[in-house]
């Protein structure tokens, strides 16, 4: 960082006991045991340091000190008085005359020489590479808040080292995403970490993590991850002027928080952003023309601008052979498409035996029960609902046990009793089978919303509820444009060429261009 030396140092303190006193009032004196004030020396130098210590890397920050301590070598070039006198021969002064100059240092600004004297000496005897000079208190807070060691010298100059060592966990595989061949390695609560895990592997120039920070309390880390040279400026610049726009004191809640400050979602209940813990999905949609925003504390990544397809896919369909990702792919469709229409259908056909063919007779309840055939269908889905909530709080140990009473004994009770009806219990268990099989979470919370409707229409109004519901869900669907993207591109409206990329999964060596609908500056990939 040689190349500050000829900047022109700003300094935001009179001296280092302004800026003692000030992080005095600012974290109070002994008030909170992580946060670290001393005076200690940069060879011959007087600093105040300041750091949070469960944020920086100790070991490093103890071969720091240990590297910056007066040694012989700097007696030559002692500093004194905000000087580096360059001559050995000259008479200390008197130690009483000392005591005088140092009072009237605390009273007076340094004058311009003095201030370059500290600064040149801190570039030469200061050990480390990473360090910044902060031109602001707000920014020199945010720095120290965020983790980085802060030495402010006789003259008020402020420089941060960055020691950061986050505390966190290692890259493992997210269990939400697990595919049987491919990487292992998954994004963790730590930004740093994370924007790694992109960088090995898109090792371009024009590859950007675009630092910003959110709110005005917690001061909330968040990149904007993309390719300069692919990424559509008006997508980009949407979410540089949300970010902005954010008046709040902490996102607590970090990617989700911030989804609804970007998105303003409302009570939408499909999602608009897909989040992903893999690197190597994320790595793809950057390749694509996608935004990627990584934000601190999340091991989640928010991917924008996307449509209800993207949350139809999963890694595993590009781990296996073209034909074998294809099936998958069709299959992972259907099950969505049977997981929204199964039980509802099922229900018209039972409350209409007219409709069924005789050769499926064995669609229909052989044992009635007394409890009315919604209810059943109502309570069972729901019921599963509350089985998955349990599993969540459920420690892993006990949760196999759980699974066991819920699905075995209380189901087969229910029947038993005459509660359920076999066959509602099939039917609604092959349903939630289907709904499992959709690898977004949001997207099916959401079908299974749709689903309850659905069937309420059907059971309301008979054939036509079942038909006016799917009509509604369509149409509810074609409107929504998060980001101005149609979400049902490019069904609604229709690209035959780019629906076919959609639901078949074409060879890597196939030349396919990147969406249309990303607005990507160079569409051709190969």
């Amino acid at each position: 960082m040689s190349s500050n030396n000829n900047k022109e140092i700003q300094t935001i303190f009179k001296n280092s006991q302004e800026a003692e006193a000030f992080m005095i009032s600012q974290f109070g004196k002994s008030e909170s045991f992580d946060v670290n004030m001393k005076h200690i020396h940069i060879h011959n130098m007087d600093v105040f340091t300041i750091n949070i210590n469960g944020l920086i890397d100790s070991q490093n920050y103890t071969q720091l000190l240990t590297n910056i301590q007066p040694t012989e070598e700097y007696k030559r070039n002692k500093f004194q008085s905000g000087k580096a006198k360059t001559n050995s021969g000259e008479k200390e002064q008197d130690e009483d005359h000392k005591e005088e100059e140092d009072s009237e240092k605390e009273n007076s600004s340094p004058n311009e020489e003095q201030i370059q004297a500290e600064a040149e000496y801190f570039f030469v005897s200061f050990p480390f590479f990473a360090w910044e000079v902060q031109t602001s208190k707000d920014k020199l807070l945010t720095a120290i808040m965020s983790g980085q060691v802060a030495f402010i010298t006789p003259s008020g100059i402020a420089f941060t080292a960055d020691l950061r060592s986050y505390p966190g966990r290692n890259p493992e595989e997210p269990d939400n995403e697990k595919v049987i061949r491919g990487s292992r390695d998954g994004f963790t609560e730590n930004i740093v970490q994370n924007t790694g895990l992109i960088r090995r592997r898109i090792r371009d120039t024009s590859l950007r993590f675009e630092l910003h920070q959110v709110s005005t309390r917690s001061q909330m880390d968040v990149s904007l991850v993309y390719l300069k040279n692919l990424v559509n400026n008006e997508h980009l610049e949407f979410i540089r002027e949300r970010l902005k726009d954010i008046k709040h004191d902490g996102l607590t809640m970090a990617d989700k928080s911030l989804e609804e400050w970007l998105i303003k979602q409302g009570f939408h209940p499909l999602p608009f952003v897909r989040y992903s813990e893999r690197p190597d999905i994320v790595a793809a949609h950057i390749l694509e023309g996608h935004i990627a925003i990584v934000v601190d504390t999340s091991p989640s990544v928010i991917l924008v601008p996307v449509t209800v397809f993207h949350h139809l896919q999963h890694a595993e369909e590009y781990r296996q052979a073209p034909a074998i990702g294809t099936i998958i792919r069709f299959l992972r469709f259907f099950g969505a498409f049977l997981s929204f229409f199964l039980l509802p259908l099922w229900f018209l056909i039972v409350k209409h035996p007219e409709y069924i063919p005789s050769f499926m007779d064995f669609i229909g309840i052989n044992k009635k029960s007394s409890v009315p055939l919604l209810v059943q269908i109502l309570a069972a889905d729901i019921g599963i609902e509350f089985l998955r909530l349990a599993a969540i709080h459920t420690p892993t140990p006990l949760s196999t046990a759980m699974g066991l009473i819920a699905g075995i004994i209380i189901g087969q009770i229910a029947i038993d009793v005459g509660l359920f009806s076999a066959e509602v219990v099939l039917y609604t268990a092959v349903s939630a089978i289907f709904t499992f099989a959709i690898p977004s979470y949001e997207l099916s919370v959401t079908i299974k919303i749709f689903r309850i409707l659905l069937l309420l229409l059907t059971a309301a109004f008979g054939v036509n509820g079942f038909f006016i519901g799917i009509l509604l869900t369509v149409f509810y669907m074609a409107s929504l444009k998060p980001m101005k993207v149609p979400y049902l591109w490019p069904l609604i409206p229709f690209f035959p060429a780019a629906f076919a990329h959609v639901v078949i999964r074409y060879p890597m060596t196939n030349d396919s261009p990147r969406p249309f609908i990303l607005g990507a500056k160079d569409r051709k990939r190969n």
